[in-house]
């Protein structure tokens, strides 16, 4: 007769098997084509006879200086922009953001966690694809979209570190940053 290996082999082992199809997963994505940058151009009335016009891609705007080299996300307090920069320290998309209460120091952090499905963000709107890198006075600071794509001003009296885009940029964001990637924040 053969013994039953216990509840705690059966736990580790799925553990081991998922962490292993993630690393894969990231790997292939990390590999896989990069996100850019299309901008419409407005077209003339489709009751005029015009054909709209064709999409052509915008060129990101210039990386803040002082912002590190190599593959990383860059996020200027200031200007309220990031940037997604490739290992040849290009720019393949920037876009505007909608900070939180509570902002990150400027320095350099690594993304930690990440978790792409809803949840309720501290300001109780349903938010996704969650990129959290830094803990500042005891709240984290996350990049993050909302589901319905809503950028409301953080409630009155709640500490938020949410850092919120518009949907087509918080998927960019999270097939670009995957766990270890290094963010920079800039002034």
């Amino acid at each position: 007769m053969r013994a039953v290996p216990a509840p705690k082999v059966w736990v580790t082992g799925l553990t081991v098997g998922a962490i292993a199809a993630v690393v894969v997963l990231a790997v292939q994505a990390d590999k896989g084509p990069k996100p850019h940058v299309v901008a419409a151009r407005p077209s003339t009335s489709a009751s005029a006879g015009a054909h709209p016009a064709p999409t052509k891609s915008a060129a990101p705007a210039a990386v803040p200086g002082g912002s590190g080299t190599g593959r990383r996300v860059v996020y200027s307090l200031g200007k309220k922009t990031v940037w997604l920069v490739d290992a040849s320290d290009a720019a393949r998309r920037a876009f505007a953001v909608w900070p939180g209460t509570v902002s990150p120091e400027p320095g350099t952090y690594t993304v930690g966690a990440r978790n792409r499905g809803a949840i309720t963000g501290s300001d109780g709107v349903k938010i996704e694809h969650i990129v959290y890198f830094s803990v500042r006075s005891g709240v984290n600071i996350a990049f993050s979209n909302a589901v319905d794509g809503a950028s409301p001003p953080p409630a009155s009296g709640v500490q938020t570190g949410g850092i919120r885009m518009r949907v087509a940029d918080g998927t960019a964001l999270w097939t670009f940053a995957s766990a270890g990637t290094k963010v920079t924040v800039v002034e």
